[in-house]
């Protein structure tokens, strides 16, 4: 009897062991990015203030960020650009105007949330007004190095050497997100002796639709690239290679 129940039992732990290695394991969870894409359209118009369908430009609660290296230590210089806009400035509109705040309309640009070919950007930076927070450099240096010249006070200075321009060529969806892939063309004379453009690719992310107060509604457009500033003659031994630009661009429909 000992002997038949020993067998027995042999007999259930060999079917279990051959069944655990034979069980198919259930397969990883899924690590793909859940894409997701709306339908919004945002259009510049003539920017009439109290007109719903025309965005504008919130400039206060917008802004253009630097950051690069320190050349030999591991520290970050970082700044920004106090005047900017997204219009195209053509050589005719390459002037000083007498005015505190940007001169032209910021209506360059187009956004088909789920028409990416449909959208595009055109910006500018006035390079003068970079701003690290050390009015000394900024002032100094800073204007040289970028070969520009200094601010006049009650003048923006849209000219050909103080601005540094950029033009989407192309914008399409990122597979792999819910962001864009962008390409562009920046625009600047640096230290060079006449400007000198660069095909550019760059990341653009979208922050859709939202009501404010339940009186008007505002979006985001958030664009990041990097640039060799070589490539534009400048050869600082402060900053290293590599800047990285962040535009962070806020709009409303008041």
């Amino acid at each position: 009897m000992q002997l038949i129940l020993v067998v027995f039992l042999s007999s259930i732990g060999y079917f279990v062991s051959c069944t655990r290695d034979n069980t198919i394991p259930p397969p990883p969870a899924s690590t793909a990015v859940t894409i997701t894409r709306g339908t919004n359209i945002h259009l510049p118009g003539n920017m009439t203030t109290g007109n719903a369908a025309e965005w504008k430009l919130d400039k206060s609660h917008s802004s253009v960020l630097w950051t690069t290296n320190y050349v030999a230590a591991a520290g970050l210089l970082t700044g920004r650009f106090n005047q900017f806009g997204v219009h195209d400035v053509t050589d005719a509109k390459m002037l000083n105007y007498v005015a505190t705040g940007q001169p032209l309309k910021d209506s360059s640009w187009a956004f088909y949330e789920n028409e990416p070919a449909k959208s595009f950007l055109t910006g500018y930076v006035q390079i003068n007004t970079s701003n690290t927070g050390e009015p000394g450099r900024d002032a100094g240096c800073n204007i040289g190095a970028l070969g520009t010249v200094a601010i006049v006070a009650g003048t923006q200075n849209l000219t050909l050497t103080n601005l540094a321009k950029i033009k989407t060529t192309e914008i399409k969806f990122d597979p792999l997100s819910n962001e864009y892939i962008v390409t562009l063309n920046l625009t600047w004379q640096g230290k060079l002796t006449a400007p000198l453009t660069k095909s550019i690719v760059g990341k653009l992310k979208y922050v859709p639709k939202a009501t404010v107060n339940a009186t008007y509604d505002v979006f985001g457009l958030q664009l990041k690239f990097q640039f060799n500033c070589r490539d534009f003659g400048i050869a600082s031994t402060s900053i290293s290679d590599k800047i990285d630009i962040e535009c962070n661009m806020n709009f409303n429909n008041k």
